[in-house]
């Protein structure tokens, strides 16, 4: 898996782009979840980009977060839920954008996707 960007945003990109592909071939909700190498796959080839101001990007990015986190492998849909609430948080702000704080819970996350997508 990529190593994330600097920004939270840019990371968020990546990974939401990464994350629209498995959303896509995925299917319909009843699909059955991915395995850790199949959603790796997708991971590295989501082409998910958001746009409009800060707040409108944290949105479409939860929004996309939560859209795939339950078609992909526990072990990566899990951390993707947790990056979803985050998103969510920070749409929900004043600004729209992550706080630093938030930034490092992001990071975390990454790094537990990143355990399994190498």
């Amino acid at each position: 898996m990529l190593k994330p960007p600097a920004g939270v945003v840019r990371s968020a990109v990546v990974l939401s782009a990464a994350l629209a592909a498995a959303l896509l071939l995925g299917g319909c909700s009843g699909t059955p979840t991915m395995d850790v190498k199949a959603s790796c796959a997708f991971l590295n080839e989501d082409t998910f980009k958001p746009d409009g101001n800060q707040q409108q990007q944290s949105k479409q990015i939860a929004a996309h977060y939560h859209g795939i986190a339950d078609k992909l492998a526990p072990e990566i849909g899990n951390p993707i839920k947790e990056m979803a609430t985050i998103m969510d948080d920070a749409a929900a702000s004043s600004l729209g954008a992550a706080t630093q704080e938030q930034q490092e819970k992001l990071k975390v996350q990454f790094n537990k996707i990143g355990e399994y997508c190498k």
